[in-house]
């Protein structure tokens, strides 16, 4: 393994890592060094202004450098919206072949266009003449079949990709199911293009056999590990480990001001509570032996029993 520092992203996870819980999280902790956001939705005909494109305004992204991503497949859109990202500043932007979801796979986008390369290779021929500034891939290793990646990559070698993130499931799988690093290390065989690796970097033991077993490979993406564990990004690149009361209260200063935000921002408690319930369903791990309160808290139908499950649970 290299001795220089991994690069590690945030990856993105719709209905989470929005511009409030990026700037807060990276408010609070260390060890990112860039996001990607979650995708753009497309639009028919739009002109993109700044009212659609909130979660990506500069002004809202100062933390840590950021990285759109594009989910269209309608190469004149496309051009739109990137160009409208570079308006804004950008010089990187991310195109999804990843996405799992159903409604998202059967319009054939995500990874839903991964069983059609050739659909691929003909978005990218009309856009990339036209670009202007660095596109990367982000994908999985086939929809239906591990094959269909390694089938498409050779082809991917004739377009200035800045790189290819993949996240070592199938569409198919959704987020079930072991990863397959040995088809990572198949892709990495038919493409001279850079790779980073996503998919269950959990915690710090997992990370360290991966980075043995691809020395070479200088960037990673985090998801869900680094809500599980917030110091998770920290404990990569080497930060002491903190007593385990500096490591809680830390969580309950991160917890606090999200949540307040959340509050500010957001129209309604239903809103807040949802948004709140979806973190704490990874965030749990990081409080062993709390599986109870996490049931209160995801029962909880008002702020009150929330801030009161939420209290419980830090005081435990």
């Amino acid at each position: 393994m290299s001795n220089a520092q991994p690069f590690l992203y945030l990856a993105p996870i719709r209905g989470i890592t929005d511009s409030l819980f990026r700037e807060t999280l990276f408010r609070h902790f260390a060890g990112f060094d860039a996001a990607v956001t979650p995708f753009i939705n497309p639009q028919r005909k739009a002109l993109y202004e700044d009212n659609m494109l909130r979660d990506v305004l500069p002004e809202h992204n100062g933390n840590l450098p950021l990285v759109p991503q594009l989910l269209h497949t309608d190469p004149e859109q496309f051009l739109v919206l990137a160009g409208r990202l570079a308006e804004l500043g950008y010089n990187h932007i991310n195109w999804n072949l990843g996405c799992p979801a159903p409604m998202v796979a059967r319009k054939k986008r995500g990874s839903g266009l991964l069983p059609y390369p050739k659909e691929i290779v003909a978005i990218l021929t009309k856009i990339m003449p036209q670009l202007g500034i660095d596109l990367s891939i982000k994908t999985r290793l086939g929809f239906h079949d591990p094959a269909e990646l390694p089938a498409l990559l050779p082809a991917l070698d004739d377009f200035p990709v800045k790189e290819i993130i993949i996240h070592t499931r199938l569409g198919k799988q959704l987020y079930k199911g072991p990863t397959d690093p040995d088809g990572f290390a198949t892709c990495r065989q038919k493409s001279s293009h850079p790779f980073v690796y996503n998919g269950d970097i959990n915690d710090l033991e997992t990370f360290r056999m991966l980075a043995a077993r691809f020395p070479t490979v200088e960037k990673w993406m985090i998801g869900r590990g680094a809500l599980a564990n917030p110091f998770l990004a920290e404990e990569i690149k080497g930060h002491p480990i903190e007593p385990a009361e500096t490591r809680k209260a830390r969580i309950v200063a991160f917890h606090a001001e999200l949540y307040e935000r959340y509050i500010d921002r957001l129209s309604g408690p239903g809103h807040v509570l949802g948004r709140v319930k979806q973190l704490w369903i990874y965030l749990i791990i990081s409080f062993p032996g709390q599986e109870k309160t996490l049931k209160k808290i995801l029962k909880s139908n008002t702020l009150e029993a929330y801030d009161k499950a939420v209290d419980q649970l830090f005081s435990a």
